[in-house]
C-alpha cells in the first residue's frame, strides 16, 4: 500500500514513518517551518531516510502545483494528514498561519485528493476543540466550545471533512489528539520545558500555579491506533479521541519531578488560551479497535526524561 504521510519531519509523523514503513511505501512532506528547531525535523528525517520504504520532499501543503506534479504519479492509496500549524499559545500572535496551513492547507489536500483517486484521509484534529467544558470525560458527541483560533481551524478541519465526505468518493477519519508525548516529543511542549530547565538550571515558567489537567497520551499508544485505522472501514466520516483517559494534575506533576530533580520554578498567571482540563473519554476508540491497553504515565515519563538526557538533540 502506498501512504502520504503530511507533517511527516513532525513529532507524530516521523514516529508514525517508522512504524508504517515496514510494511507499506511510505512517502512524507513537510515544509520544515521554524515554529520550533528546524534541525531536531532534520534529525527525525535523517533516521527516516535510512528507512528503504520511505521517500521524502519538502513541499508545503499550500503549494498547488508542487503537491499535484509530486503526487500524480505516485498512486497514494491513504493519506495521514498531520501538517500543521501547532501551537496555542502562538495562535494568539500569528493567527493568520493557522487561516493558512491548518484550513486552506487542509482544503487543498482534500481537492488533491480527488484528483489523484485517494481512497481514504485520517487527519488530525485536536482535544483544543472541547474548549472549557464542565462535562468529563470529554466524548466525540459533546458540544464543542474552541477558545483559540487554533482550536476553531481543528473544528473547520472536522466540518469541512464532514462535507466533502457527503460529495466525495473518500472516507475520512479525524483523531482529536490528547497531548501525545514521548521521545522525539516537541520542545515547546510541557514535559521537555521540565527536562530543559532542569538540564540547564533555569526556571521553568507554570501557568496558574500548575492547577491544570492534562491527559497526556504516550506516543506509541497513539501509533498503535493510527496504524490499526490504516484498515479499518467506516461510513464517510468517522471522528475519534486518542487519549489515555487518566488526567493528570500539572501541580502534582511539577512537584513530584521537584522531589527527585532539582527544578527552579517561577509561578504565572493562567494564559487566556489555556483550558482548565481535558480528560478524554476513550471508550469509543476502544470498541472500535479492540484496543487493551494505555500506557502508564508514570513509567513512560521518566522513560522520556532518560531518553532526554541521552540524546543530545537539537531542542531549541
Amino acid at each position: 500500500m502506498n501512504i502520504l504521510i503530511t507533517g511527516v519531519a513532525g513529532f507524530i509523523g516521523s514516529c508514525l514513518a517508522r512504524e508504517m514503513a515496514k510494511d507499506h511505501k511510505v512517502y512524507g512532506i513537510d515544509n520544515l517551518n521554524n515554529y520550533y528547531s528546524v534541525n531536531l525535523k532534520i534529525q527525525r528525517l535523517k533516521n527516516l531516510k535510512k528507512l528503504k520504504n520511505f521517500y521524502f520532499k519538502k513541499i508545503d501543503i499550500n503549494s498547488d502545483k508542487k503537491l499535484n506534479r509530486y503526487l500524480k504519479k505516485k498512486k497514494i492509496d491513504i493519506i495521514y494528514h498531520l501538517a500543521a500549524q501547532a501551537g496555542v499559545r502562538y495562535s494568539f500572535e500569528k493567527p493568520d498561519e493557522y487561516i493558512d496551513n491548518n484550513i486552506r492547507g487542509f482544503f487543498n489536500i482534500i481537492k488533491i485528493s480527488k484528483i489523484i483517486g485517494v481512497k481514504k484521509i485520517i487527519y488530525a484534529s485536536s482535544s483544543s476543540v472541547y474548549g472549557d467544558s464542565k462535562k468529563f470525560p470529554l466524548n466525540e458527541k459533546q458540544i464543542l466550545r474552541q477558545k483559540n483560533i487554533y482550536a476553531v481551524s481543528k473544528m473547520i478541519n472536522e466540518q469541512t471533512a464532514e462535507f466533502f465526505s457527503k460529495i466525495i468518493n473518500i472516507k475520512f477519519i479525524g483523531i482529536r489528539f490528547f497531548t501525545i508525548y514521548g521521545p522525539w516529543g516537541r520542545p515547546d511542549m510541557l514535559l521537555f520545558k521540565l527536562f530543559k530547565s532542569f538540564e540547564q538550571n533555569k526556571y521553568i515558567e507554570i501557568n496558574n500555579k500548575g492547577n491544570h489537567y492534562r491527559d497526556f497520551t504516550y506516543i506509541d499508544d497513539a501509533i498503535v491506533i493510527l496504524k490499526k485505522l490504516l484498515r479499518k472501514n467506516y461510513p464517510k466520516h468517522e471522528i475519534f479521541n486518542i487519549c489515555s483517559n487518566n488526567p493528570v494534575n500539572i501541580s502534582k506533576l511539577v512537584k513530584n519531578f521537584k522531589k527527585k530533580k532539582f527544578l527552579k520554578v517561577k509561578y504565572v498567571k493562567k494564559h487566556k488560551a489555556d483550558v482548565f482540563k481535558t480528560h478524554g473519554d476513550n471508550k469509543k476508540i476502544i470498541k472500535s479497535l479492540k484496543v487493551s491497553k494505555f500506557s502508564n504515565f508514570e513509567e513512560k515519563f521518566w522513560h522520556t526524561f532518560d531518553w532526554y538526557k541521552k540524546n543530545k538533540i537539537d531542542r531549541v
